[in-house]
């Protein structure tokens, strides 16, 4: 009766949503690895450079945790940076957490709905949360009943999420991503019930109950296999849960992050759970994040753009909210704030996977569509600067970002204040700001015509000593986010 009060509670609920909603930190945040090995099989290096085209992408965090509105699984972790109802133990918090399984019955679940709004923003490829830290699978495993197909969601005839999902964005012809989580905080071979759970690490000493953690790598080899041989065609395996890693493979930044980790190896066996996807799955990429070596095909940066262009592949994934899931009156970044990001994540090198939350009932709001849909109205008439573009080694001059095509061609793009309008070629008031006429930046300088992407047109320039000066068109020129220029350069 308490757990069932304190699930009913609204008073209790708000609270415990606050919190866990605020809670987020960097602390549960990965950093990006600091070493890089480049795969070796042509068919790996194939689909990374497919991929390197793509440029901007969706993930989707969603689970149980979308029935309340909170953080993705964090509060189910003991650690001290986690905030919950102070009035309620973490045992209730957690049976109460577990049984909201028992409510998950997202009626209008519309992953077409999801695919057309990704499609209509510009991007290319999705990562799909296929099971989070606290072990909810959403989708048809046979090896837990922990499961969106167990719930009161099992017998509508889209019960198996994942494959639904994934077919969806196919029709959409994105490259396809499913997102893992290594560790499983509902699995009894990774949190044992018979110890306290204290932090997001297994709860027992490994070297003393071997056959306890055998009896996890196997769950989690069937488990990704499952995912890689009944779900169609994979391009990447996104694994979550870096601090679940060899012992070998621990560095002092991978100790830093908030968490204790244990004085023993958390192998899953990567060598084995690769080998299987790739036989399944020629080519595919394996993200095992923040692990470096070889199942690492490229890094991922999260909740931030690293300060310099790097070399190595990599991808920026932020959320378009302020949480990872769905979480109501959640405060959205602007359209152009996620254009400025993009822009500049691609100008260093990278590709930006950008985080979104479905509804409890399996929707995304209008509030995420709209910005979505401005996104792609920008990349619908500027996107030869950012799809299938490399990065050039002069990639920013102040507000101006550059980016390279593979014919040697450059694109410079420049940002726009986001209370800015350009219209007409004149000054145009607008608050305390104004545009002006024309734009420019130094270095890549230009030789012949220069043209606006966004009008197709060419347009006029001078150059004296280092500085280009682009004289903006006389119309159609609509508020805009960046301008962005693609010309060849100057020998």
């Amino acid at each position: 009766m308490i757990i069932r009060s304190f699930a009913r509670s609204m008073a209790s609920l708000a609270i415990v949503l606050t919190c866990c909603v605020n809670a987020w930190s960097q602390e549960n945040v990965h950093p990006q690895s600091t070493e890089y090995v480049w795969p070796e099989d042509p068919l790996v290096k194939e689909r990374l450079e497919q991929w390197r085209d793509q440029k901007f992408g969706m993930i989707i965090h969603w689970g149980v945790y979308a029935v309340p509105g909170m953080i993705e699984s964090w509060a189910l972790s003991g650690e001290p940076w986690v905030k919950r109802d102070t009035t309620k133990s973490y045992e209730e918090f957690k049976k109460w957490y577990w049984d909201l399984s028992k409510e998950f019955n997202p009626v209008k679940f519309d992953p077409d709905q999801w695919a057309s709004a990704a499609k209509s923003a510009g991007m290319r490829y999705v990562v799909f949360t296929t099971k989070h830290h606290d072990g909810f699978n959403m989708f048809d495993t046979k090896y837990s009943d922990y499961k969106i197909s167990s719930g009161p969601f099992r017998s509508h005839p889209k019960s198996n999420v994942a494959l639904h999902v994934f077919d969806s964005f196919r029709k959409q012809n994105f490259m396809i991503g499913a997102y893992f989580s290594k560790p499983d905080w509902h699995s009894e071979y990774f949190w044992w019930p018979y110890y306290a759970t204290s932090d997001r690490n297994v709860n027992y000493d490994i070297r003393k109950y071997p056959w306890r953690w055998n009896q996890f790598r196997q769950y989690t080899f069937n488990q990704i296999h499952e995912l890689m041989t009944e779900y169609g065609k994979m391009d990447i395996l996104w694994l979550d849960g870096g601090w679940v890693r060899p012992l070998e493979t621990v560095t002092e930044e991978v100790r830093s992050w908030g968490a204790a980790i244990p004085p023993f190896s958390q192998s899953v066996d990567m060598d084995a759970i690769a080998a299987d996807a790739r036989k399944a799955q020629p080519g595919i990429l394996v993200v095992d994040r923040t692990v470096h070596g070889p199942y690492e095909n490229y890094q991922t940066p999260e909740q931030r753009i690293p300060d310099y262009q790097l070399q190595a592949p990599w991808e920026s994934c932020i959320t378009l909210g302020d949480t990872w899931g769905y979480a109501p009156n959640d405060k959205f970044k602007s359209p152009t704030t996620v254009i400025h990001m993009l822009v500049e994540v691609v100008a260093k090198g990278g590709s930006m996977l950008l985080g979104v939350g479905p509804s409890p009932e399996g929707l995304l709001t209008e509030d995420q569509t709209s910005r979505l849909n401005a996104i792609g109205q920008w990349l619908s008439v500027n996107g030869k600067c950012i799809y299938n573009t490399r990065p050039v080694v002069h990639y920013v001059s102040g507000n101006t970002w550059f980016t390279g095509n593979k014919d040697g061609t450059i694109n410079a793009i420049v940002l726009m204040d986001e209370s800015e309008k350009v219209t007409d070629g004149n000054k145009v008031p607008v608050g305390n700001k104004r545009s002006t006429a024309t734009v420019e930046w130094k270095g890549n300088i230009p030789r012949g015509k220069m043209t606006m992407l966004s009008t197709g047109r060419s347009v006029r320039y001078k150059i004296t000593g280092d500085t280009v000066t682009v004289t903006l068109p006389s119309n159609g020129l609509d508020t805009s986010a960046a301008l962005a220029f693609q010309y060849a350069l100057s020998n």
